[in-house]
């Protein structure tokens, strides 16, 4: 039998929202004012999930190839099942089984446990959350997370979630072996990104009671000061907190210097805050939309109304039947059939097969400028001013 992912138990200060509820600790309280919700994302990557604990079982020796062929027969009708899937699910296995085999080559006695609770209430209220993978090996413990998304890099330094599965698993396990190293790797095998974190057993715990325990008991109780930045993204309250608003428009009420235009330190500094602004701009136009069609909500000076539309064929047939009877040609009035684009291909046919058969025959041309944070990993571009300035002192 494999894990029930889509219905796995959520803490109210759960692992995954730690960043969020370690920052600004009333939002725990905050966000459970308002429902739980899904998403096709979230499904999806339950979808992984599914299928890579399937694989790993079988390759692990934890369940018989005739279990795990009906178990992949039964993956592969799922509503998100496609090759792209699983080819990179068979990279996040691959990564998953060398660091296994490299535990086994450390010590014979190595364990590899899927999909175990991890109970981290020692310093987080009723705190626990579930490990994809745990190796404990020769006094190294590591856990391993898949996160299937692809919008956003996480890395596991640092990572709050991670580290809080680190302490749990140390909780439950660490009485029975006698663990020095704890690992905390993430893997977005749709990002080509494996990303870890090494920490001593007592800095971990360190960490736990000095800056976790006290944090999270004021986020159980409530308390603390609201606090706005990158940690509201995912917030249930993100549209309506009062914080977030105010902190965003602080924007509006900008006290610029005298002058008739802004300085480049000014522009530097409203570049700095425009993201954000727009994230909070969008939430709210998004929640606001949802409460006005969904529940009848009316705003002050606003009306729900039917937005534009462009025109289309009610009957894509019938308009080509009705042309080519009165004379004209298919040249005329269809498509020429294209090659599909690059992300649509490697669905189609597989990342393997893609990167075998294409990999010689894709390029990457040159992105255009951006504007980035000096902080950015990237190189600095040369102007077309300070370009034009070289070739002229040469």
């Amino acid at each position: 039998m494999t894990a029930d992912h889509a219905n796995r138990a959520h803490a109210k200060l759960s692992a995954s929202g730690s960043k969020r509820w370690l920052s600004c600790t009333p939002s725990a309280e905050l966000e459970a004012q308002f429902e739980d919700s899904t998403s096709s994302f979230a499904e999806e990557g339950t979808a992984a999930h599914e299928l890579s604990e399937i694989w790993l079982k079988y390759h692990l020796s934890q369940i018989k190839a005739w279990d795990h062929g009906e178990l992949w027969k039964q993956a592969q009708k799922g509503k998100y099942y496609s090759r792209e899937m699983e080819d990179y699910v068979q990279g996040y296995v691959s990564i998953v089984l060398e660091r296994a085999n490299e535990a086994f080559k450390r010590s014979k006695d190595a364990i590899v446990l899927l999909e175990q609770r991890l109970d981290f209430s020692e310093w987080v209220p009723h705190g626990f959350g579930t490990g994809d993978v745990l190796i404990i090996a020769d006094g190294i413990m590591e856990v391993i997370d898949l996160k299937y998304g692809k919008g956003v890099p996480v890395s596991a330094e640092e990572n709050s979630q991670m580290r809080l599965y680190g302490l749990g698993a140390l909780d439950g396990y660490g009485y029975l072996y006698d663990i020095q190293t704890v690992r905390m790797t993430i893997v977005q095998p749709r990002l080509d990104s494996v990303s870890t974190e090494e920490l001593t057993a007592d800095d971990l715990l360190s960490w736990g009671e000095d800056y976790v325990k006290p944090r999270a008991a004021m986020a159980a109780a409530g308390e603390g000061e609201f606090a706005a930045g990158d940690h509201c993204r995912f917030c249930k309250a993100r549209a309506t907190c009062r914080t977030r608003a105010e902190d965003n428009l602080k924007l509006a009420k900008y006290e610029f210097r005298d002058g008739s235009l802004l300085s480049l330190d000014e522009v530097g500094d409203v570049l700095g805050r425009i993201d954000q602004l727009q994230k909070w701009a969008e939430d709210i136009k998004k929640h606001a939309l949802d409460q006005a069609e969904k529940h009848g909500v009316r705003y002050p000076g606003w009306k729900l109304v039917e937005g534009r539309s462009n025109r289309i064929y009610s009957d894509r047939d019938a308009v080509q039947a009705a042309l080519l009877a009165v004379g004209f040609v298919e040249d005329k009035i269809l498509t020429p059939r294209e090659l599909l684009g690059i992300t649509a291909m490697e669905k189609a046919v597989g990342k393997k097969k893609f990167e075998e058969l294409l990999s010689e025959l894709i390029i990457k041309p040159t992105g255009k400028p951006t504007l980035a944070p000096e902080k950015d990993p990237r190189p600095e571009l040369s102007s077309t001013a300070s370009a034009a300035a070289d070739f002229t002192d040469d």
